[in-house]
């Protein structure tokens, strides 16, 4: 599927080695800006403002300046600075009553809206490769790099349409609560579960392959696999947090070192076999057509609108989710947390 680039003195050992550290980087990077409300502002406003700076100054001649790197990395920012306002922006009403942006529906139309248009460029992306570079061609716009279209195209193109049909449960989000274990007023969202993510993760892998497969080793295979960890043990719930904080902090990297990715020892190729490639458009087409069979069966089931009611509630992994979620206002951090330790005192001490 990938090849490495001996003739600049790569390894098989150093590469596996540099993706297991970019792996546990974006894992790690999650991680602090999820838990700190801070560290999440410094990342993802004032950080990008900095190297915004230096990309389109001393940088100019050797970062992207092209319209998709920069909408990537400014859509992607844009969706954690506005999943960090619906978890942290609040206030009081005038009648003394507190208010918490999550609480209102508009709001909540942000992170399936941003979702469905990331699907959207690729997709047109995978069309586009399909039509004009059958046969093989380069893309200017990608420093022209080598991309093979095909039929595969097409299918995982129908993929994400349907990943997106998919997307369900958008009033349901909510916030995860305080305790002790956890403080990082994750965005959860319970509709959204492991067969969905797994889904996309397979759909967007098959695209980074299809239109990007100089950077698909690192982009679709480590920053895919970070926030899929992630959502599946210590931030359960909040995949789409996870993705748009990995994605954002690998796009800044990439747009300030394209270097790392696009040359010497440390750049990986895809090696344009046509039969790896239509059996991955093929399965990107097989497992959504059945998330979206089993969206179908589970609307009929329950007589709902898919989008505004959270079709999934009822199945353990959706309640374990739920579990977790708080009020749209359970009181300061410190107090809840005082009151928590208050209440398991009490059961420490019978136990003992």
């Amino acid at each position: 599927m990938f090849t490495f680039n001996y003739g600049a003195g790569a390894s098989a050992w150093k590469v596996w080695l540099v993706w297991i550290g970019v792996f546990a980087a974006l894992f790690v990077l999650n991680e602090l800006t999820r838990r700190s409300k801070v560290g999440g502002f410094l990342a993802f406003v004032v950080l990008p403002i900095v190297l915004s700076t230096l990309w389109f100054t001393v940088l100019r001649d050797q970062t992207y300046l092209d319209w998709f790197h920069l909408a990537k990395v400014y859509s992607s920012t844009a969706g954690c600075i506005g999943f960090w306002c619906i978890r942290f922006v609040h206030g009081t009403r005038k009648d003394g009553t507190r208010w918490h942006l999550s609480e209102y529906k508009w709001a909540l139309l942000f992170p399936p809206l941003i979702l469905a248009i990331n699907i959207c460029e690729a997709v047109v992306r995978d069309i586009e490769v399909g039509m004009k570079y059958t046969g093989g061609g380069f893309l200017a716009d990608e420093n022209m790099a080598y991309v093979l279209g095909g039929s595969w195209n097409y299918m995982n193109a129908a993929a994400g349409i349907l990943n997106i049909l998919t997307i369900t449960g958008f009033f349901g989000i909510c916030l995860r609560k305080w305790s002790k274990k956890d403080t990082s007023r994750d965005m959860l969202w319970p509709d959204m579960l492991w067969f969905w993510i797994i889904a996309y993760d397979v759909w967007n892998f098959t695209y980074t392959y299809n239109c990007l497969p100089h950077h698909a080793w690192y982009c679709g295979f480590a920053l895919l696999l970070a926030p899929t960890l992630c959502a599946f043990t210590v931030g359960k719930g909040a995949w789409l947090q996870h993705r748009a904080h990995t994605l954002a902090l690998w796009c800044m990297f990439a747009q300030t070192f394209p270097a790392f990715i696009d040359e010497g020892e440390f750049a990986v190729h895809s090696t344009y076999n046509p039969t790896v490639m239509w059996v991955w458009g093929f399965a990107a087409l097989i497992i959504n057509i059945a998330v979206f069979v089993f969206m179908l069966y589970r609307v009929w089931k329950k007589k709902m609108n898919p989008y505004t009611n959270d079709i999934y509630a009822g199945l353990s992994v959706y309640d374990e989710v739920k579990a977790m979620s708080a009020p749209v206002w359970e009181g300061s951090k410190e107090a809840v947390l005082a009151a928590e330790s208050a209440t398991s005192a009490p059961a420490s001490k019978n136990a003992g």
